[in-house]
């Protein structure tokens, strides 16, 4: 088993990021934004960049946190847009020597929603052909158990590698995804357990209101020390990666008060990881 995180939710400049890291002394991170643009997206000049950082560090990365099939590319979008993505992704995967690209399976279109069958039939298809591509580029599509069709439920997420059928798809199981979902976390996780390969650890609790509250690790309704504790037990040697949502929420447009205050809370939310895989490990 081996600590990382996604490491733009520590700094937006990828030195802010490595330093973090350094800090924690964990040796991989998981890469999703650089200087506000996702790492599949910048310019080739601004990747050499970050991989000469990565290098002068002996930093490895863990995973490719990409917009492939995300909350902001509903089932309505070209799906030109995350072959290309995915295609444009390879290379670099492999330049740096990445397993796993994080991946969605496509929200209903809120302004103009197909019916669930249609839904369904569509995002099943799309990831079909993007694991075609990821099978045949010699990488892994790891899918969340988030925003999109296969993560309604684990029921819909075991159906979708189900009918895609591919060593290419797997799963990173977010432990604080269902919390905010109005999902139960442990159950979810025991029925994707066999295709899990990564896990974020995120905490949340539901408000009365239905209203969600990012908390430290450990300290929501994820049930990240229950789940930590079964994994590590049953011999789990993949990555476990923070994803605070705690100074700042990407997809919600949330924003720290201050860089300080990110990093900060970010290699705070690291120590207490560690602290909870030791109590969980003995």
């Amino acid at each position: 088993m081996f600590y990382s995180g996604i490491s733009d939710e520590a700094g937006q400049a990828i030195d802010t990021q490595i330093a973090a890291h350094h800090e924690l002394g964990w040796t991989h991170l998981e890469l999703r934004m650089v200087d506000g643009k996702n790492i599949t997206q910048i310019p080739d000049e601004a990747f050499d960049k970050v991989c000469a950082a990565l290098d002068e560090a002996c930093a490895q990365v863990s995973c490719f946190g990409s917009a492939i099939a995300n909350w902001a590319r509903p089932i309505t979008i070209d799906p030109q847009v995350d072959i290309d993505d995915l295609k444009g992704a390879i290379p670099r995967m492999h330049k740096l020597d990445v397993p796993f690209i994080r991946v969605m399976s496509y929200p209903n279109d809120p302004d103009n929603p197909i019916s669930e069958p249609e839904w369904r039939a569509e995002s099943i298809r799309r990831m079909k052909e993007l694991a075609r591509i990821a099978e045949d580029g010699g990488v892994i599509l790891a899918h969340e158990n988030c925003s999109g069709w296969g993560g309604l439920s684990a029921e819909n997420s075991n159906i979708l590698l189900g009918e895609v059928d591919s060593p290419a798809l797997k799963v990173v199981f977010d432990t604080g995804n269902p919390v905010t979902y109005g999902q139960d976390a442990w159950a979810y996780y025991q029925a994707v357990y066999d295709s899990i390969v990564y896990v974020h650890v995120k905490d949340a609790v539901k408000e009365a209101d239905g209203s969600d509250t990012y908390c430290y690790c450990g300290e929501g309704q994820g049930y990240v020390r229950e789940i930590l504790h079964d994994l590590l037990s049953k011999g789990y040697d993949g990555g476990i990666s923070i994803e605070p949502h705690l100074a700042a929420v990407i997809h919600t447009g949330q924003q720290a008060d201050s860089a300080e205050q990110l990093y900060a809370s970010y290699v705070e939310y690291g120590r207490r990881l560690m602290k909870i895989v030791d109590e969980v490990a003995l």
